[in-house]
């Protein structure tokens, strides 16, 4: 079998994972992690046999000086690719597409950059095909991929209406929270909606979703309530029966002692998941109400790992290594340990 050749530029919360990733497709072959840093992280990398290259050559001393071997910069890494993973922090991306644009290199943006920039957002159970043979994607946000996966088998089974929602965002992510984050406050978003809203129609339009957003003093994941307006009334069984048309979608009970999210993460780690990660939405079942053509329920995301198996299938999209979205969901799912 013939294994598309995979880069990823930026080995922090999101390339780390993405690496990992890629390295279990039996599809894809990884030929190398790009950044500019030379501590346990890339360490980390060199020990899982990942070939390393520096961002640019002013890098590669100090890298070297670390024990880290270095096969090159950034563009020896482009000569080597079919495809680029671009997991480097907010804005110093537009630095980097140019590069891969001048070399002809396909490429992935992740959530945190615009639309605009490739002019395709990506989820893989909404818009795979639309993907499949274009130069560049954009996988959404971690909230805006669970808004998507919840809403959507909603809008397939002729119910959904509308629907607002209410984020509650952690603070910063964990490896970082000794350098900032908030204690002791909640700090609302001033703008209403607040952008994983309008994030969501970059990938369906036809979604009526409005959010609002609230940043919270702890760094496990997210935690999000929807109020959902139906076209009609339905039972409880009628929405859990839509929502099992995602295969990323993990029902969770409170009387399972799965009532707050640091237990929901110790169950991930119990599971034996890489860094206790939760690649899927863990939406509470016993929570989950009608009242005639309203729904209400509440869902933890995991904003470290809910991106990374879309990634892999936007990988599989962008090189037309696989047209059918439903058999690369079930080979990444597979890989990834998602049941």
């Amino acid at each position: 079998m013939k294994k598309t050749k995979v880069a990823i530029n930026g080995y922090g919360v999101i390339g780390k994972r993405v690496a990992d990733a890629v390295a279990l497709q039996n599809d894809m072959e990884l030929v190398g992690i790009c950044d500019m840093a030379a501590d346990w992280r890339i360490k980390m990398a060199v020990g899982k046999g990942f070939p390393v290259f520096a961002l640019y050559d002013v890098y590669k001393p100090k890298m070297i000086d670390s024990g880290i071997p270095v096969k090159g910069n950034l563009k020896d890494l482009i000569t080597r690719s079919e495809i680029i993973i671009d997991c480097t922090p907010k804005g110093a991306v537009k630095r980097n597409i140019g590069l891969y644009q001048s070399a002809g290199l396909k490429f992935i943006l992740q959530g945190g950059e615009k639309h605009e920039l490739t002019g395709h957002s990506f989820s893989a159970e909404n818009n795979y095909t639309s993907a499949i043979d274009r130069s560049s994607t954009r996988v959404v946000s971690c909230n805006t991929t669970s808004i998507l996966r919840t809403l959507t088998p909603i809008k397939n089974a002729g119910l959904l209406k509308r629907a607002r929602g209410t984020l509650l965002r952690r603070a910063t992510d964990p490896w970082e929270s000794h350098l900032g984050g908030i204690m002791n406050t909640l700090v609302p978003e001033k703008d209403i909606p607040s952008h994983q809203g309008p994030d969501v129609q970059t990938v369906d339009s036809d979604i009526d979703v409005i959010t609002t957003a609230v940043k919270v003093p702890q760094t496990l994941s997210h935690l999000h309530y929807w109020n959902v307006q139906l076209t009609r009334k339905a039972d409880k069984q009628e929405i859990l029966d839509a929502f099992k048309e995602s295969t990323r979608i993990q029902m969770i009970r409170y009387e399972d002692g799965l009532s707050a999210n640091n237990a929901i993460k110790e169950c991930m780690m119990a599971k034996g998941r890489p860094y206790g990660d939760m690649y899927e939405v863990a939406l509470w079942e016993d929570m989950l109400k009608t009242e005639g053509d309203e729904l209400f329920y509440a869902y933890v995301v995991d904003n470290q790992a809910i991106v990374i198996p879309e990634t892999i299938d936007a990988i599989r999209a962008l090189t037309g290594m696989e047209t059918s979205a439903e058999i690369s969901i079930e080979k990444t799912n597979t890989s990834l340990g998602i049941l």
